[in-house]
């Protein structure tokens, strides 16, 4: 069986992922049902850096101004850490990853999107970021990589507010 796909509308043009759900079914998973529920419909981008990633997911990021964006946890909590042995996917271009605050556990609905190779953020790699990925760009990185180059504040926000206005999920 396929896995499912989602299709992420912005106010830049659409991006369409595959959800490595065969993978990594608790963090593709808890994307599903967030994005099911309209959890992200509405929110910005609220961290954009070339060369590196750009991260959304936020709940506080509804008002792309707000201090609080990026603080913010899903719903449900934090969901539990997944590292497979038989999934050692790398944080390669292109790829999606669950965004934390470096301690463990702590992945809720915050993500972000590898602009560049960042091999350095792997789970599996020595260090103390940790970042499993468990989605993929099929379609759209030429959005993504605009997305990546929008002028930004000191804060890494977009000076001009980028939203994600739909997030739809097929193939489930």
């Amino acid at each position: 069986m396929a896995n499912p796909t989602a299709l992420l509308s912005t106010s830049m043009g659409d991006i369409k992922i595959e959800l490595l759900a065969d993978q990594m079914p608790i963090t593709a998973g808890n994307f599903i049902k967030l994005a099911k529920s309209g959890f992200y419909d509405g929110l910005h981008f609220h961290r954009v850096i070339d060369k590196f990633m750009v991260q959304f997911g936020c709940p506080h990021s509804k008002d792309p101004n707000s201090a609080r964006a990026g603080t913010g946890d899903g719903p449900d909590g934090p969901i539990q850490d997944e590292h497979p042995a038989d999934a050692k996917i790398s944080n390669a271009r292109g790829t999606i990853s669950m965004a934390n605050t470096g301690r463990p556990n702590s992945g809720s609905c915050q993500m972000f999107i590898n602009v560049v190779d960042n091999p350095y953020l792997d789970w599996f790699s020595p260090g103390p970021s940790k970042h499993p990925v468990f989605a993929k760009v099929i379609e759209g990185m030429d959005i993504v990589d605009q997305i990546s180059k929008a002028p930004r504040d000191p804060r890494d926000r977009p000076k001009t507010p980028i939203k994600m206005n739909k997030v739809t999920i097929s193939g489930e």
